[in-house]
Parts: structure tokens; sequence; C-alpha cells
């Protein structure tokens, strides 16, 4: 076996805690937007886990598929796929009923001049989703980019601070918020706002643009000094796991390690990994879009890959030409121009 599959095989399975609370899970399970980042390793992950609890809740990914390959891939690995563009309302309509939601359709990338299709997407769907799965619990993918940026002594923010977030994305990320509480009030719909930020996996994420950049000898962009970060499949068990804790009204939690981590810190760290001593640009601002995750931490306990491995994994998968996905975070900016 490779690097890289072990890698694969020892940081993705599912822990013992998903397990246990997956088997108390009754209904099937649907994943809307099950493409893109984040959709295909949850559909997995979901589906490994109901089979190690010897579970047959069927696992329903829904997405517009335009990855060639992809349906096929999760079909073999036992999810069911529905091709459909959930925008139009008739293909919502259409769709089956579920116990269980996780809802990740949205759009972030290239959000900028297309204010009007990112609103649609991230405001009006989620009032259409929300009628259609009034009787389902519904975990909501949310971000912390509607939070306000926080001074970076402040240990980030907690649930209980009010959103006021910068540039039209998070703003449109705060109107899907105000639609699913909206009718979870309405229909008392138990649903939880999962407000995330940053996931990393092998193949994308703030450690691996920072690695990326220190390994090329380019300076690395200090100006947003400091960044929360979780490991992929960390946040993911989590999101499953928060079917067990959706609320009427909705509850919110924060989803990220426990670390403050500075940006300078990481460079040098990757340095280390690559022989290379990093360069840099700017200087680091005294406030950061910083997030407080104790909340799920009390639930779920601590993410079980620390900031080192993290750090360790994405060097390695630098070194041995792991695949890489070109969707960069835009951690550095400021004004929520995306």
């Amino acid at each position: 076996m490779t690097t890289i599959a072990k890698l694969q095989e020892e940081f993705l399975k599912p822990s013992a805690g998903l397990i246990n609370d997956i088997s108390k899970l009754e209904g099937d399970i649907l994943i809307l937007g099950a493409g893109g980042k984040i959709g295909p390793s949850i559909a997995r992950l979901t589906r490994t886990a109901l089979d190690l609890a010897g579970k047959n809740n069927r696992v329903i990914g829904v997405s517009r598929f335009s990855e060639a390959g992809l349906t096929e891939a999760l079909n073999k690995d036992g999810i069911e796929t529905i091709s459909a563009d959930i925008l139009d309302d008739a293909q919502l309509q259409a769709l089956p009923d579920a116990a269980n939601v996780l809802f990740l359709a949205g759009t972030k990338f290239g959000t900028k001049d297309r204010e009007s299709y990112t609103w649609a997407m991230n405001a009006y769907l989620p009032g259409r989703v929300a009628e259609k799965y009034k009787n389902s619990r519904i975990v909501v993918y949310s971000t912390g980019n509607v939070y306000p940026f926080v001074n970076v002594t402040s240990g980030g923010v907690t649930e209980e601070v009010k959103p006021n977030p910068v540039g039209e994305y998070g703003q449109s990320c705060l109107g899907r918020e105000r639609m699913f509480e909206y009718f979870s009030s309405v229909h008392k719909t138990p649903v939880l706002i999962y407000r995330l930020n940053y996931a990393i996996d092998f193949r994308y994420g703030v450690l691996l643009e920072i690695a990326k950049t220190v390994l090329a000898g380019n300076p690395v962009d200090l100006t947003t000094g400091f960044v929360n970060v979780i490991w992929q499949s960390d946040a993911n068990e989590m999101a499953i796991r928060s079917l067990l804790h959706c609320e009427s009204p909705s509850k919110i939690l924060n989803i990220t390690g426990p670390e403050t981590v500075s940006v300078r810190w990481l460079a040098e760290e990757f340095g280390r990994q690559f022989n290379i001593t990093p360069t840099y640009q700017g200087e680091e601002q005294q406030t950061a879009l910083l997030s407080n995750a104790a909340e799920s931490f009390r639930l779920f306990g601590y993410p079980r890959v620390t900031l080192k491995q993290m750090i360790g994994i994405t060097a390695q998968w630098l070194k041995e030409g792991g695949e890489t996905i070109n969707k960069p975070t835009h951690f550095q900016e400021r004004k929520g121009q995306f």
C-alpha cells in the first residue's frame, strides 16, 4: 500500500462515537449537495458508519453531479444518487422524503459579479427546502463568515454573538440561516445550523494553501494572520452526529478546531517539513474571522486529528504528489468578496 493510500485509510475511517450515534438514527439520510468538495466524503463516511453499526438506512445523494464518474463511484460504495438541479422547484419537489437531511447546497466561489445567483442558492433555495422537508430533521451547513471579525486574542466568537457578515456572500449565508430558522419555528422542524470554518482535507484547505506557497518559495501573506482549522473527516462526523441534536427553534453550533492558529507559525512548520525558509508579505492585523467551538467539543469531544498531525499529513501528501483541488479558501479575504 502506498503512503497516500495508508494516509487515506487511517484518517478517513469512522470513530466509535460516530458508529454509536448513527446506530440510534432511524430513517433514511438524504444529502442535498452531495457533489463538490464535501459531499462525496460525507456520503461515504455515513454509509461506512451505518454498515459498521449494522444499520440498513438508505443514504441518498442529490446533486447535479457534473464531475465525470462520480455517480458511478458513489453507487459502487452503496450510496444511491439522484441527479437534479434543486434550484428548479419541480425537480426539488420530485425528490423522495427522508427522515434525516444534510443540507450542503450553496455557492461561495465566484459569487462576486454573480450576486443574484448567490442569493438564489443561499437564501431562496433554503426556504423551498425547509418547506419540502418540514417533517424531517435537518442539519444546515453554514459558515463562520456570518460572524464579524474579532480581535485575535478573543478566543473566537461563540454562538451567542450576533451575526454581522462582511460582504454579500456572508449576508446571503445569513439569509440561508434565517429561512431555516423561520420554517423551523412555523412547522416545528428540528434544525441545527452548522457554522463551519475552515475544514481541511488532503486535497484542499488553508494548510494546503500555505504549504504550497512555502514549497514554491513564494511569500506567505500575513494580513489575515490567524485562522481556525479542523480536519474534514472530523467535521463530517460532527455533521452526521448533529442529526441527533436538531431542535425547534433551531440550534446553532460552531464547528472548527480548538486553536487560534498563527499563519506565520504554520509557515514555519511547513518550512521545517520542506527544509525551506519561508518568506512573508504584509503584517498581521489585529482582527480575524475566528470561531469558538467549545459547545461542539462538549457534545462530541475534541477532534481526533490534531493540528500537528494535519501539518504532517499535508506535507506528506504534497511530497508524495497527491491530487489537489484548485478551490482556494480565500481565508485572507477581508472584504467578503469571493
